[in-house]
């Protein structure tokens, strides 16, 4: 019986479904306007901006081979704060918008088929310089982060949804990154879950290799609470859901930095 189990869901992981759908009744093809490429955020909602990405390149050298061959998995971190700046740089290294094409079309730091992005980045701040404990997001479009609600048991709460895994409570940071399905359903429809998830898998290894570059560890985290976290987020648990976490924070030793 648990090998038949196997087999039913082994479908998700391959492309057949593309066979059995006709694009000409996507929304894209029906000429529905695309959603938009950034939630929107209350108009009574803080936001907080970050330092820009320009200067980033006078920041964080590293050697891109040395960053891949350090690339390593992290659940020890120190007290260490990480920098306003540091945060800015992985936010952008992970969702950053490079060319905005038009209101539902961007080119990011990362791939995503079709250029759909049907990701958002909300974060667990615990320790971050200048910022209050607490949940917020990134918004790519105006480099910012918009307070979704301070909380200083933030690492308490963020360690419980991740079925209690302590450990998160030290990071400095835990990146959720959520999905809106209908962006890609508008271009695959059906197609579009598969590879949401690979979308997400390209983001997490940007956020790898760029914590190399400010001296800092990554463990993506894969078991959650999808129903608490969701909660803890305020997300509906339909059109929008957590898909994959990262807990990110200072090491012990921060070797291959150049500045």
């Amino acid at each position: 019986m648990q090998q038949s189990s196997y087999r039913q869901y082994r479908y998700f992981l391959k492309d057949s479904i593309r066979k059995t759908i006709d694009f000409s009744k996507t929304d894209q093809s029906l000429g529905i306007p695309p959603p938009p490429i950034e939630k929107p955020y209350k108009s009574n909602q803080e936001l907080i901006p970050i330092p820009p990405s320009g200067g980033f390149g006078n920041l964080y050298r590293i050697d891109l081979q040395h960053a891949i061959r350090n690339r390593q998995s992290h659940r020890d971190f120190t007290a260490k704060a990480i920098s306003l700046t540091d945060l800015s740089f992985l936010l952008w290294a992970t969702q950053g918008i490079r060319e905005r094409i038009d209101d539902g079309h961007v080119l990011r730091t990362v791939p995503s088929a079709g250029a759909r992005h049907a990701l958002e980045t909300y974060l667990a701040v615990l320790n971050v310089e200048n910022l209050a404990k607490g949940f917020y997001r990134y918004l790519p479009i105006e480099h910012k982060l918009v307070v979704e609600g301070y909380d200083s048991d933030a690492d308490k709460k963020i360690a419980k949804a991740s079925f209690y895994q302590n450990w998160i409570a030290d990071a400095a940071v835990f990146f959720i990154w959520a999905a809106i399905p209908s962006r890609m359903e508008w271009r695959y429809g059906l197609a579009a879950h598969r590879v949401i998830l690979i979308d997400a898998g390209h983001v997490c290894q940007n956020l790898y290799l760029a914590s190399e570059a400010i001296g800092a560890g990554t463990c993506a985290v894969a078991a959650y609470d999808q129903d608490l976290m969701d909660r803890l987020l305020g997300l509906d648990g339909n059109n929008e859901f957590a898909v994959y976490t990262a807990a990110v924070g200072k090491l012990e030793k921060q070797s291959g930095l150049t500045n």
